[in-house]
């Protein structure tokens, strides 16, 4: 009896043992999912909403335009192998006459309905044409925080929808992050406030910013109306030397992601000094200014900020 019982108790003690040791090392059993994203703004918010429940393998990296991009072989295994596949639209993929992200889905026999566009059913402003009339969607809606709110609500609805048994895990961390976006729309409020009104001019290479002017009250004069087609003719490059002799804004800025020549040309021409860079199409490189999405959004409104108040 007494060998029985022996056995008995140590039976019990390596299950308990055994079952403290899987509690231990829940995290490590849970799930997690593949997620393939567009360009490095959509994968950083995956990144804050999915935390250590996602992967991810984003498609154009740093340095690359968003606008034209040709899948690597590496970029199609992941995307074959991908459970989630995201991307912007309002054509930041490519334009109306063919987008890369639709090649890419035909390239691994999926449709690309079965994505997640993030931007589906957000209000879009558009870019103008050679008439003046409004032509097409000016792909940068996420450069305004508001938008980022859009996406990021996006973003939960589809992981709870692939993991729907992480719903409160993925719900609090969303919660916490458009927390975050909703204070960063604050103060875009408040600093754009604090500029003279008659300094509220945001003169940019391209007109990517054309969400942010619209909701917070700033002026905007470009260059061109969208990089992948312009680069700075001799026609536009007068037309905003008038502009900019017109309105005497402060300071210019230049993306970090165009040609800075056409806008120093401008700049001699005019006076006027180029006070810094701002991002447009792409996070910051790891390590450096803006490389969040969050950290992307208050550094662009603190130097406009800054520029637009150094007279």
């Amino acid at each position: 009896m007494r060998i029985i019982k022996f056995i008995t108790v140590l039976l019990l003690s390596a299950l308990i043992i055994a079952g403290c040791s899987n509690n231990d090392n829940s995290n490590e059993d849970k799930e997690t999912l593949l997620v393939v994203t567009s360009f490095s703004v959509i994968e950083d918010i995956v990144k804050q909403i999915g935390g250590d429940l996602v992967e991810t393998h984003n498609l154009v990296k740093i340095g690359t335009d968003p606008h034209e991009f040709d899948p690597l072989p590496e970029d199609i295994k992941a995307a074959t192998d991908a459970d989630i596949i995201m991307y912007n639209g309002f054509n930041l993929e490519g334009d109306d006459n063919g987008s890369w992200i639709e090649r890419l889905a035909k390239s691994i026999n999926k449709d690309v309905n079965d994505f997640y566009e993030l931007m589906e059913g957000a209000e879009p402003l558009y870019l103008e044409g050679a008439d003046g009339r409004p032509d097409q969607i000016n792909p940068h809606a996420f450069l305004d925080p508001n938008y980022g709110i859009y996406m990021a609500e996006k973003v939960r609805d589809a992981l709870i929808e692939n993991l729907p048994e992480q719903e409160q895990y993925f719900t609090e961390r969303a919660n916490e992050y458009i927390g975050e976006l909703k204070e960063i729309d604050e103060l875009y409020k408040e600093k754009i406030a604090e500029i003279p009104k008659e300094d509220r001019i945001l003169i940019t290479s391209e007109r990517a910013f054309q969400y942010v002017t619209h909701r917070y009250g700033l002026e905007e004069g470009f260059i061109f109306q969208i990089d992948t087609e312009e680069t700075g003719t001799p026609d536009q490059i007068k037309s905003l030397i008038e502009f900019i002799k017109e309105k005497q804004p402060p300071v210019l800025f230049v993306e970090t992601n165009v040609d800075q020549r056409p806008m120093e040309t401008i700049s001699n021409e005019t006076g006027v000094e180029i006070y810094a860079e701002i991002f447009s199409d792409e996070l910051g490189r790891p390590g450096q200014e803006g490389d969040s999405y969050t950290k992307f959004l208050r550094y662009n409104i603190e130097v406009i900020h800054a520029g637009l108040t150094s007279k």
